[in-house]
């Protein structure tokens, strides 16, 4: 893809996000999944590490390269008109500009990025730590003309045994990322927790990302709570392939 088609992706993609409240992304993993979502109407996408793990017989969190990502998305990103994030986990142990170049070369003009460090035996970030990460991929972008969108994602709720607890420490991080230059923020695991929705929804000015899925949840009650970003992480796949399931028993050969 040429870098003028990228750079009008990204900011097609900043101004959906604006116009939609919430914007929802249907997460894809393969030609045909976001050719399928591109012609149901959506106007953008986003690659999502577990469903593209799946898809290929890799492992999730972080069981493909970076450069294995890359190769994986490059298809995809190419086989659509639409702008599309992709889901870079942790970095892959790569240094911001890095993962922002090999993304902008694959055409993806959106990231998400997460503070549990898979290659680093899954510890998690610190506070500042992941700030400081997402400030370098916003300089990053910036100084390769790009408005690379950077969902920046925390996994503190996805962690805690109590996710209340972990509230106020959750809600300092999402405004350290908005801080540092995250156009969105991402708190995993709470998207059947109305009351903790509403708290991260009220705390930061920017967009919130929930996860959704596709049939079990209702998008009138996202935008009722605030979301401003909708993405499904593996629940489409998973929705799919109970779909299929039931599809194939009738066929398969009675025991």
């Amino acid at each position: 893809m040429d870098f003028r088609t990228t750079v009008e992706r990204a900011e097609r993609l900043k101004q959906l996000h604006a116009d939609h409240k919430p914007l929802v992304l249907p997460t894809v993993w393969d030609v045909w999944s976001a050719r399928t979502a591109a012609a149901a109407g959506f106007p953008a996408l986003t690659i999502g590490s577990h469903p593209l793990a799946d898809s290929r017989g890799a492992a999730d969190q972080e069981g493909q390269t970076f450069e294995e990502v890359l190769t994986a998305v490059r298809p995809i990103i190419a086989a659509v008109d639409v702008p599309v994030s992709v889901d870079l986990e942790s970095g892959y142990g790569q240094k911001p500009a890095d993962l922002v170049a090999g993304l902008i070369e694959a055409g993806g003009v959106g990231l998400n990025i997460e503070d549990t460090v898979h290659s680093e035996g899954g510890r998690v970030r610190s506070t500042q730590e992941h700030a400081s990460y997402v400030a370098g991929l916003r300089a990053a972008a910036d100084d390769a003309g790009v408005p690379v969108w950077v969902n920046g994602r925390t996994d503190l709720f996805a962690h805690a045994e109590n996710p209340s607890g972990v509230l106020d420490e959750v809600i300092e991080r999402l405004r350290a990322l908005e801080q540092a230059g995250a156009d969105s923020v991402y708190p995993v695991k709470i998207q059947d927790d109305d009351e903790l929705l509403a708290a991260v929804t009220a705390a930061v000015a920017v967009p919130v990302n929930t996860t959704a899925h596709p049939v079990k949840h209702d998008l009138e009650r996202f935008r009722r709570l605030g979301l401003g970003r909708i993405t499904y992480g593996p629940l489409l796949q998973f929705a799919l392939t109970d779909a299929m399931t039931d599809m194939l028993k009738p066929w398969a050969p009675s025991s």
